[in-house]
Order: C-alpha cells, then structure tokens, then sequence
C-alpha cells in the first residue's frame, strides 16, 4: 500500500533531516516509528501526507506517485485517501459529533444520509453510539480522540497517519484509542503509520521502526 525509496529531506539550512529513506507498510498493517524529539518522525509523516515535499526519493501510495502530483492534484488526492489523526484532535466545535466523523465524505461529495450512515456505524464500532448529535466539547478528551479515529477512517482512506495521538491523553485512554485506531486501520484495509516518542504507544504495532542517524531501522 505504502512504498517509499530514496527519501531525503534537509533542514532549511541544509543538513540533513533524513536521506536514502526507505519504508514500506502493507495493506492492514500498522507500523509505528519512534525517535527521540526533532529526529524528523512528524516532517516524515508530512511528506508522506503530501503536505511538506521531500528533497529527493518517490513516494508510492495505492500504486499512485503522489511525490509526482501538482499540487492541486496531490489535495484532491490526499482528501480522498488520506486519514489523520492528531494530538490535539482538531475537531470542529461548532459541528455535531456525527458531523465531524462525516466531513471527509461531505468534503469527497458523498449524499447526506450515506455520510450519517457511516458516521453512525464508526461511532458505534467506537463506543460511542447514540453521541451523533451532541457538540465534541460535551465529550471526555480519550472521547474526543475516538471521535477523530472515526473521521480519519470515514472515507476508507489507503493510508492512515497517527502524529502523536496519546500525547494529551491518561494512560488507559491512551491504551484504549491506539487499539481502536490499530483495530480500524485493519478492518478497513488501510496502511496505518504512528509516530510517537513513546515506546507503550508504539507496543500496539504490528512493528516498530526507529528513526535515527537519519535512517528508519527496526527498533
């Protein structure tokens, strides 16, 4: 699903964040990375999403060159089949909770009742059923990230990346949302990436990789 060779990005200055970078991630596979703070985990998991450019390499997703894409295409591209996941949630306060879960489909054009269909079926496999309707600032913060697992995986992404996503929440919240978000990585059939600087979240993997001395090597 995922295939990265050659990756290389520098610094602005010029040294290098990482290079020769190579990675790969099956369909249903969730593979978390781990370093130590400005080893380059969080500007990796951008260039794989499209949202920084790497210096050199490829970047293959689904079979699709998405290093290759202008930027026009690579935002059409990365809203149909990508799927986030952030430390701070980033859900829209003003927007229900089913709302939140549905936005990817209505940002992808699909009808109305297909995208509170699915939002409801996620909130359900999430815990959460019957929460539609209430506002993500009713909600507990390990909540809050259950609802942001079901809006990453809403429009059945090819690849999921995970920035950190236990980092504002207890231990056993924390334990709880990873197995949701490795759980709905593999039903869905979605590549699945973690980065984290915490060896407990990374332990829910199916394998650890560390980035370090620029390179990605098994932890």
């Amino acid at each position: 699903m995922l295939a990265v060779r050659g990756l290389a990005k520098r610094w602005p200055g010029g040294a290098l964040l990482f290079d020769d970078l190579d990675l790969e991630v099956a369909p249903g596979e969730f593979v978390a990375i781990v370093g130590e703070s400005g080893a380059g985990k969080s500007t990796l998991l951008n260039a794989l999403a499209g949202l920084d450019r790497a210096d050199s390499g490829s970047i293959v997703i689904a079979g699709t060159p998405v290093d290759a894409l202008d930027e026009d295409a690579l935002a059409r591209w990365r809203r149909a089949h990508v799927g986030f996941v952030f430390q701070q949630f980033h859900l829209l306060p003003y927007l229900t909770v089913g709302e939140n879960v549905a936005l990817p489909l209505l940002l992808n054009g699909v009808p109305s009742a297909a995208r509170a269909a699915r939002a409801a079926q996620l909130l359900a496999r999430m815990g959460l059923a019957g929460r539609e309707d209430r506002k993500p600032g009713t909600l507990s913060g390990g909540e809050m990230q259950r609802v942001a697992i079901a809006r990453a995986v809403a429009h059945k992404p090819r690849l999921v990346l995970a920035d950190e996503p236990t980092g504002n929440l207890d231990e056993a919240n924390a334990g709880e949302a990873l197995a949701l978000l490795r759980d709905a990585v593999k039903s869905e059939g979605a590549a699945g990436l973690l980065v984290t600087h915490s060896e407990t979240a990374a332990a829910v993997a199916d394998r650890v990789l560390r980035l370090a001395g620029r390179r990605l090597a098994p932890a």
